[in-house]
Order: C-alpha cells, then sequence, then structure tokens
C-alpha cells in the first residue's frame, strides 16, 4: 500500500488518512506510515492545538477555505482522518507532491 492509497476520492471531496507527529521543527509530509501520510507538525498536541494547525496547513497547501477541510475522526490521536472538500484525491496528491502510483 503506497502513499497515493492514503488519500481516497469522495462524493466532492477527498479523505485523508494521516499519522500525525506533533512538535516537530516544522509542519510537513514525511513518508508513509502504516498505510497514512506521515506528517510532521509544528504545534503541540495540547487544547487542539495541532488538529487546527493541521486543519490550517492543509487549507492553505490544497488551496481551499479553511471550513472546506473537517477532521472526521482521530481528534485525540495520532491517527487522523480529514476530509477535504472541492478537492479530488488526484488533486491532492499533486498539490502535496505524492506520488499518485505509489
Amino acid at each position: 500500500m503506497g502513499a497515493a492509497s492514503a488519500i481516497e476520492d469522495r462524493a466532492g471531496s477527498c479523505r485523508i488518512l494521516l499519522h500525525v507527529v506533533p512538535r516537530a521543527s516544522r509542519t510537513q509530509v514525511v513518508g508513509l506510515h502504516d498505510g497514512r501520510l506521515k506528517l510532521q507538525v509544528a504545534a503541540p498536541p495540547v487544547d487542539g492545538e495541532a488538529n487546527e494547525a493541521i486543519v490550517r496547513w492543509l487549507a492553505r497547501s490544497l488551496g481551499v477555505a479553511r471550513d472546506a477541510v473537517t477532521l472526521v475522526s482521530g481528534a485525540s490521536g495520532k491517527k487522523k482522518v480529514v476530509e477535504v472538500s472541492g478537492v479530488s484525491a488526484d488533486g491532492a496528491r499533486a498539490l502535496l507532491g505524492i506520488d499518485s502510483t505509489g
């Protein structure tokens, strides 16, 4: 299972499966972990700061409004599912620099 499978098409949106590592030096995708995109997040996992940082970073990276990005599951864990309205899986892969064959 490659990185491309961590981003799934939905009707009018895509879902991104994440494995989040908080308190990194900067927010960035750094590979794959258990079939999910491994995302380092600069924010600490305190009072929802990391979740908000993820939503803001994805919105900016994918060129959508902040309210187009929804945390579907995993609010208190490292494994998260995020849905992004208005972006296809292929579009998200391209914008995040993910190899669509992988």
